[in-house]
């Protein structure tokens, strides 16, 4: 079970580079989108060669809704981290208390039994 979130977050970290990377550099340099996009697919090759082997495992141990949820939460959690650390964009309270609300939508979908 550790292991697909392990997948998932390294996973998350690709597609996050894949996204948004070039926002670093859009005010600034102007590569044409074409050029922007074939990068960004090369990075999400890797995102897709952690991501499927993630929730085949995971598939073992959870329902694929409650894969998707945790999903999210990790993607927030690498975007949150990326957003800071690259773009120098500050958390907000308003964003603390969204994502608040999704960690309870995790505890919601896995923890509680229905």
């Amino acid at each position: 079970m550790s292991i697909s979130i392990l997948l998932l977050a390294a996973a998350n970290v690709f597609m996050t580079l894949a996204w948004y990377w070039h926002l670093k550099f859009a005010k600034g340099e102007h590569e044409s989108l074409p050029k922007i996009i074939a990068i960004s697919w090369g990075i999400a090759l890797f995102e897709y060669c952690l991501q499927v082997p993630a929730n085949r495992i995971g598939y073992k141990y959870f329902e694929a809704t409650q894969l998707k949820i945790i999903q999210e939460v990790i993607s927030i959690t690498v975007f949150i981290a990326f957003a800071t650390l690259v773009l120098g964009e500050r958390m907000k309270w308003n964003y603390a208390v969204a994502f608040a609300l999704i960690i309870l939508a995790v505890y919601f979908a896995v923890a509680v039994k229905s």
